[in-house]
């Protein structure tokens, strides 16, 4: 704590990323990058994009970009914003269509980073705790609130919820602005954009993080009705008017230029997801249904800490949550054929 600092900071509790530890020889399985790299076409456009041009700012509503995800989750331009990654979606989602005296409601197990917005933005954050399944329960989101936001499929579990029972929670609050956050969608989800058109009070937000293969180059964006475009618009123009460069412009349109790319690789990630749950379950595991580029999985007789801590120790890193619910649990990202091979086999050291 400094003298210097303002109170809202002294209050502030900061998101804690995953760890990037400096490891040789090291599975790093903890923070949900694909372990399949980006598009060549993506790395050509960038380098296209290196030359004197550099010197002159960015389109700042990055229009051409705007285009190529209009057309291709078949929406208008008008309904999409740009980020960077989804992070700066959602602060501004929290800044600018939240509403204060009433609170904000999104799951008891979910990202981490729902609450660090409230505490940022001064807004009341309401925990609904999933059901003994780790799912949502579409009912339980009703009465007065000032927003809902839950990812879908979630996070840290990896459940999704069915796009019929996303409707219900729209249905029962017309009033509030409903976000859905699909990081993860891409791995065996189904997007909840084919409804924007259906419900105004509806705000789904992406990245390229993960399917895409773009975490180092920070790329989201949200879509929905023009109305809630328009506000993170005017709260985007207020806060940093060029968010995202000519190289992440210019990366992230290549990337969904390249459809077979990008659907292989979701292909061979969901195939070992599925694996790494068998070898687990066969292990003694309890492995939640996932539709997410990770495995939620605790073991029967093994502690979550203990078995972060062995693997740890032979240089394979996974996710351990030390919070009511899921401290048994980890969270495990699937890596390449290889780091599943030597995941597999740390685990089968520990609990055998």
């Amino acid at each position: 704590m400094s003298k210097f600092w303002s109170p809202l900071v002294n209050e502030l509790k900061p998101y804690v990323p995953g760890e990037q530890p400096k490891m040789a020889n090291l599975v790093k399985l903890n923070t949900n990058e694909n372990p399949f790299g980006p598009s060549p076409k993506v790395i050509e456009a960038i380098r296209a994009e290196l030359n004197d041009s550099l010197r002159l700012y960015p389109d700042p509503e990055g229009e051409a970009l705007k285009q190529t995800l209009a057309d291709y989750h078949k929406v208008r331009p008008e309904q999409v914003f740009l980020g960077n990654g989804s992070d700066e979606v959602l602060a501004h989602i929290f800044h600018g269509l939240f509403q204060h005296g009433k609170p904000v409601l999104f799951p008891d197990i979910t990202y981490s980073f729902y609450p660090v917005y409230c505490g940022l933005y001064k807004i009341e954050g309401r925990t609904v705790p999933l059901n003994g399944n780790f799912e949502i329960n579409p009912e339980d989101f009703s009465g007065p609130n000032g927003g809902i936001i839950f990812p879908n499929p979630n996070a840290p579990t990896g459940c999704f919820l069915g796009l019929e029972h996303v409707e219900t929670i729209l249905a029962n609050n017309p009033d509030s602005v409903v976000v859905v956050d699909e990081a993860y969608v891409d791995f065996g989800g189904e997007t909840a954009i084919t409804l924007v058109d259906r419900h105004p009070n509806l705000l789904v937000t992406q990245t390229l993080s993960k399917a895409r293969s773009l975490a180092g180059l920070r790329v989201g964006f949200a879509i929905g009705h023009q109305d809630l475009i328009e506000a993170l618009n005017r709260v985007k123009n207020s806060f940093n008017s060029y968010p995202l460069d000519r190289l992440a412009l210019a990366g992230a349109r290549a990337a969904y230029e390249d459809e077979a790319w990008f659907r292989e690789c979701c292909t061979s990630v969901i195939s070992e997801r599925e694996r790494v749950a068998t070898e687990l379950e066969s292990r003694g595991f309890e492995v939640l249904p996932s539709k997410a580029n990770f495995v939620f999985a605790r073991h029967a007789s093994v502690g979550g800490a203990e078995l972060a801590s062995g693997l740890r120790e032979q240089g394979i890193i996974v996710r351990h949550f030390d919070k009511p619910r899921i401290a048994a649990f980890l969270r495990i990202t699937i890596g390449t054929p290889e780091q599943n091979d030597a995941l597999i086999s740390g685990v089968r050291s520990l609990v055998s």
